[in-house]
């Protein structure tokens, strides 16, 4: 099973996660209504939601041929107890195990890659900006 983080690293899983949680409490929500309303394929949509359920962040309940999914919140559990720490303005360093709150090799190289481009861009605008200024 892969590691949750680089499961939710991906942004169209993040999408069909935030769409899953704002249709909670329903029957689920089948695979064409998640297609319409992000715009995707049928494969593209089935490949991310197989990594999902893999990942068990995602509940399926199958009628005839259809097939409605759900969000499963526990997972998304463990990413909350890693993160707590680091929102909590309140919280003392000598209360938190650091050790334990490593990321794995592979969550490091993806965080590394998305700040790498987020830094990129984030200096490309600031070049066009500039040049744009009178």
């Amino acid at each position: 099973m892969a590691d949750i983080f680089d499961v939710i690293a991906d942004t169209t899983r993040r999408d069909i996660l935030a769409l899953l949680l704002q249709r909670h409490g329903g029957a689920g929500t089948s695979v064409s209504e998640i297609v319409a309303q992000l715009g995707l394929s049928q494969p593209t949509v089935s490949k991310h939601l197989k990594v999902l359920r893999e990942a068990e962040l995602v509940e399926v309940r199958e009628e005839g041929q259809h097939r409605y999914y759900s969000l499963d919140y526990a997972p998304l559990e463990d990413v909350e107890d890693w993160l707590i720490p680091f929102l909590s303005v309140d919280y003392a360093d000598d209360d938190v195990d650091f050790a334990a709150l490593s990321l794995p090799e592979q969550a490091k190289a993806v965080a590394g890659s998305v700040g790498k481009v987020a830094a990129d861009v984030t200096h490309a605008v600031q070049s066009v900006t500039k040049k744009l200024r009178p």
